[in-house]
Order: C-alpha cells, then structure tokens, then sequence
C-alpha cells in the first residue's frame, strides 16, 4: 500500500513559527494563505524532511530565531520521520521502534512527489522519456524510432532520385522512326566496299568481253590467217558471253545515305535509350521508395503496439512521436485539470509506494479545475498536499504571520503545558 502523510509539525523553518497539520488521506487539501506568511515553507519543509539535504532551504532557519528548526513527520505506516537540533540531524523511527536513515525514506518517497512543478515544468519530450523509462519500454522504443528514422531518411533519399529520374526521362525526346540498337558505320561501309569490289569485277568482265569483240574484228579481218585461231576464240566467246549476260549491278545509293545519315540516326537512337533507361531508373527508385514506405509502415505499427501493450499510468494517456498525449491533446494543449492529472499519474508511477505529492503555486487554477483535480485524486486514492495564494473557502487550512489560523500555538494537543519554543 502507498505510503501518505498522516501529520506533519514544523518549527522555525523559514517563514514557519509553528504549525500543525492532518492533511486528507485522499484528496486535495490546499494550505491557503496571503504572500509571505508561510504556505512555500511548508511544501519546502516537508521536501527538506522526506527528501534529504538536497531539499534543505539555503537559510533553513527563521529569521530572529534563535532556536534551530524543529520538523516531524508521521507517514501513514506509524513511519517517524524527524529532524532537529543544530545540525537538523535525520530520525527515521519505524512503527517497531527501529531506528533508520535516509535510505529508508529514499525506497518510498519520489523526488518528483516532492518536487511536481519540475516535472511539470520540464519540456514534453522530458515527460515522455520519464513515463517510457518507467513502463520499461523506453529502450526498446529508441531503437524503433532510430530504425523508423532510418527508413524514412533513406525513403526520402530515394524518393527525390525517383523524382529526378522521373522529371529527366520526360525531358528527353523521343524518336518513333529511329532504330532499336545503334547504327554501326564500319558495318554500312564493309557493305558498300563489298558491292563496289562486285561492281570491280562485273566491269573486268565487261572489259573482257570487250576486248574479246575487238579481237574478234581483227581476226575476221584476217580469217584466212587465222581460221584455226577464230575457232578458239568464238568457243571464248560464247563462254564470255553467257557469263556476261545475267550481270547485273548493284545501287549503293542506300547505304552512302545511310553513311551520312549514321550520326543523326544515333543521335536518336542515343536518346531513346536514355530516356528507356531513365524511366527503367525511374521505376526502380519508385520500387524502392514503395518497399521503404512499407518497412517505415511496419516500423511505425511496431511502435504503436509496443506503446499500446505498455501498462500506461491513465487510460487515454498515450505518446506520439515522442511527446506526451492526452485525451488527444499535446501537453501545451491540456487543460489545467489535465496536466496535473498526467503529472501525479506519472510520478505514482516512477514509485507506487508514494502516495501523495506535493504543489506550490495553486492559484493558476480555477476553483472548477481544483474540484475535477481534487475528485479525481480521491478516486485514485491519492494525497495531494498544495498551496495557493487565498483565504477562501477551497482552502483546507490558512497560515498567517507563521502559523495556522485559529490553531492554538501549540503543537501538541495532548499536551498540557503552555507553547515553548523549539518544543512541540
């Protein structure tokens, strides 16, 4: 069970002459007061009891009294907590009598209970870094986000080389009439020299047949003289004439076009193949910025499990991207009711042991606020001790001039003696 503060006594601390307190088991119970009488010495005395000498004021004791301060505290386990003497010195007095230190109080007491405006103060990724360490999920949730961050880094690196992809293919033009592969000029040219060697030999035989025609003249001319040299000849003749007759020449007109139009054709086809290539390009990048946003998807599904599987200190308190959210609502949205609810839910959490908390400074929130927060706090079953500067009726007790109104001086009812100094 939570530890709270059944009674506290206080003595010659700062603004306190003596005061004597019960405050609510559950609930708010507001010590209000005008300025300067002594409602922050309380908080602060109750801090410098449970809290240790890190809490301890710089001028603990009362100005013109020379009697050194005098605090004690009973926690609602019979727990004895007091300090006193010269030097303030610490007794823990256990309800079996024994006798205990700092430590003891250190396993119960949370120092942001002591202390809630810190937490409140803090900025909202503090806050959400204090409840992910204390619903034991923190460590895990860094290493999600560092890997959601990843993905969304190199998902955004992918996506702007996508869209420049994109952007260069459609800039390129495109050339419906030019060929799918790059015209070889050496390939045109071994063509056309292989034709003109063709052409080469048809015109030897054409000479041939021509030189056969004349000699054929020549002999006729001296038939007689050579009647057993025509025969030969007219047999060469006929061979040549057959070979002749089929010859046909070949036009490299085509390919001498093809030749000077090689490096525009290219061109084009150079082109075509840049933009196939940048679209290709383009796709591949869109693939990977596709599969990026899928395992940014499931890094950020992972997340949100993990915080919705987590035991959270209130319902509808949750954390996106890593700041505090409640009832929908980011920290510098909620209403004042709110982040004092989200602040004493989170500081029960860091240690269920510790019951209550303490508030300076009430007077920022409305008396309609402190009813749905004091309600609230009694449905949790928590001690809220606050301040706030009024003497109205919201007020559970009000100090004046160093102590209680309306509370005899001195501290002990059950004793019969008359008010001493240093004394409860």
């Amino acid at each position: 069970m939570s530890m709270k503060i059944n009674q506290l006594e206080i003595e010659n601390v700062k603004r306190i002459k003596a005061v004597k307190i019960e405050p609510s088991a559950n609930g708010l119970t507001i010590i209000g007061g005008r300025n300067n009488q002594g409602k922050t010495s309380v908080l602060d005395s109750i801090a410098w009891v449970l809290g240790g000498d890190k809490f301890r004021p710089s001028q603990a004791q009362r100005d013109q009294s020379v009697i050194p301060p005098n605090l004690r505290i009973t926690m609602s386990n019979g727990l004895v907590v007091e300090r006193k003497g010269k030097n303030s010195a610490l007794k823990v007095t256990d309800p079996n009598g024994e006798k205990g230190g700092q430590q003891l109080l250190n396993d119960f007491v949370e120092q942001f209970a002591l202390n809630l405006p810190r937490f409140m103060e803090s900025t909202s990724k503090e806050k959400a870094q204090i409840l992910l360490k204390i619903i034991g999920v923190g460590d895990k949730l860094v290493t999600l986000e560092k890997e959601e961050q990843e993905h969304y880094n190199e998902r955004l690196a992918i996506g702007r080389i996508a869209d420049q992809k994109e952007k260069y293919a459609k800039e390129q033009p495109y050339y419906n009439d030019a060929p799918a592969e790059l015209v070889s000029a050496s390939e045109l040219i071994k063509k056309q020299q292989d034709i003109l060697a063709q052409n080469g030999e048809n015109r030897r035989k054409r000479e041939r047949l021509h030189q056969l025609e004349q000699e054929d003249q020549r002999l006729m001319e001296q038939i007689q003289e050579l009647l057993k040299k025509q025969e030969t000849v007219r047999a060469d003749l006929a061979i040549a004439r057959m070979d002749a007759k089929d010859l046909e020449d070949q036009s490299t007109a085509e390919l001498e076009q093809s030749i000077s139009d090689i490096e525009e054709i290219n061109r084009k086809v150079r082109a075509n193949l840049d933009k196939e290539k940048a679209e290709d390009d383009a796709r591949e990048y869109r693939r990977q910025y596709d599969q990026l946003s899928k395992q940014l998807d499931e890094a950020r599904d992972a997340k949100n499990k993990l915080l919705n599987s987590a035991e959270l200190p209130l319902s509808e308190l949750s954390i996106k991207e890593g700041e505090l959210v409640y009832k929908g609502q980011q920290w510098d949205n909620m209403s004042g009711s709110d982040r004092l609810k989200v602040s004493t839910a989170i500081v029960r959490k860091l240690n269920p042991e510790c019951g209550f908390v303490l508030l300076d400074k009430l007077e920022q929130m409305d008396l309609e606020v402190l009813k749905e927060f004091g309600e609230w706090l009694e449905s949790e079953g928590l001690q809220a001790i606050a301040t706030r500067v009024s003497t109205g009726e919201e007020c559970s007790i009000i100090i004046e001039d160093g102590y209680v109104a309306g509370q005899e001086h001195p501290l002990m009812e059950d004793k019969k003696t008359e008010w001493k100094k240093g004394v409860f």
